[in-house]
């Protein structure tokens, strides 16, 4: 789908790297460009397996690396050049850095001005925070989702993955997608993608906004439990398992009502009605958990399913790869490794009709491949190679 599209990533570790990495998926060519020596940070970040990262391998699949030291005159001249022959340049470095090396977008459009750059930042590259360092768990914070995650009168919770970095990226990558319709389809120029790790997480949260805005309500942490809908929750059944459950339509709260035999409640328009449902959800909720303690995560879930009522178990990662749902979906793929052997991964999420993504292959060693790439897109020979090699530029 992305055949031609040729994109440099000079980014680390998560949100900006991982919109290469999607792009990469469907058929854009996708350089990244490293630090030598140790190169992006990502390669030792989390679980590793024979001094190997584990994330390195997936963020960084289908992509090939080269080493540039973006710190001197002769590293930054050669991403000029390489930006000449790209259409997308990917970072999320500093913008006062990258003005300091006549790297900063204003730069770039003077030797290439169809190039779209996406540069995510912490706090954006505007206003009186744009020149701090920022990372998800900032984004988290000051989002307001560690504010309203948690137990009841516990401490605000942050998520045990990159969840602002992953929304960011999501956000960056269709930005990326209309600035190319734009210049592709419409006629008009290249364009800087300012995304930062704060809004777009915001943007999910936009109900607290919209709250506070008309009503003056400030949410507090209520658990699993939300004040649109009741029941919604985790329930935890008599061996141990817990099941999840959203009564989020008027329809789906009666089913589950008539599922746990409690047709009473269907007749009382204090439960049946949603608004007043609302008020008792605490009650709702004591009743289905007292229903799903007596029984079995499978009995609980027959049940349920029998009677159309929006629950599902609650998945470890050994249940996660063994559903069948996903099995049928291909959802992991193995893919062989040249360090690690055959790796199960996560297999590109949207699906086409008449195209597919594919993982080409894992994450590379670090400059794998400069003598290909500076051979293919500069006519570098061998000597300049290794000359530069010498002097410590890659």
């Amino acid at each position: 789908m992305l055949d031609g599209l040729r994109v440099l990533d000079l980014a680390t570790l998560a949100a900006a790297p991982l919109v290469a990495t999607y792009l990469g998926e469907f058929g854009a060519e996708v350089i990244k460009v490293e630090q030598p020596v140790h190169g992006d940070p990502i390669r030792s970040w989390g679980n590793q397996r024979d001094g190997v990262g584990l994330m390195w391998k997936s963020v960084s699949r289908n992509k090939r690396s080269i080493t540039l030291d973006l710190r001197c005159a002769e590293g930054q001249d050669l991403v000029r050049r390489l930006v000449q022959r790209a259409d997308v340049i990917i970072v999320n470095i500093r913008p006062q850095t990258l003005r300091k090396w006549g790297l900063d977008y204003e730069s770039l459009r003077g030797v290439n001005d169809r190039i779209v750059m996406l540069h995510i930042t912490g706090y954006g590259l505007t206003g009186p925070k744009s020149e701090r360092p920022g990372f998800g768990t900032l984004g988290e914070a000051m989002s307001g989702f560690a504010h309203i995650t948690g137990q009841a009168g516990g401490p605000p919770t942050l998520p045990p993955f990159m969840l602002a970095d992953g929304v960011a990226s999501l956000n960056a990558a269709y930005a990326v997608m209309m600035a190319l319709y734009h210049r592709d389809v419409h006629g008009g120029p290249g364009q800087l993608i300012d995304v930062n790790l704060i809004d777009p997480l915001a943007r999910l949260l936009e109900q607290t906004l919209l709250g506070y805005d008309q009503l003056g309500l400030v949410p507090e942490r209520s658990g699993n439990r939300w004040d649109i809908s009741a029941p919604r929750n985790t329930y935890q059944t008599s061996d141990g398992r817990w099941l999840a459950m959203s009564g989020s339509s008027p329809a789906l709260a009666l089913r589950v009502f008539q599922a746990i035999g409690r047709d009473d409640l269907v007749r009382d328009a204090d439960f049946s009605d949603p608004q007043r449902r609302l008020a008792r959800a605490r009650e709702v909720d004591d009743v289905v958990a007292d229903w799903v303690a007596a029984r079995t995560l499978c009995e609980a879930m027959r049940i349920l399913e029998a009677h159309d009522v929006a629950a599902a178990p609650v998945y470890d990662i050994t249940d996660l790869v063994d559903d069948e749902q996903l099995t049928h979906r291909g959802v992991f793929v193995s893919v062989p490794d040249a360090e690690l052997g055959p790796m199960t991964v996560q297999a590109p999420v949207p699906r086409f009709s008449q195209s597919s993504g594919a993982v080409g292959h894992l994450g590379p060693r670090l400059g794998e491949h400069n003598e290909q790439v500076l051979k293919e897109l500069l006519g570098l020979s061998d000597n300049d190679i290794d000359e530069l090699r010498q002097r410590g530029v890659i």
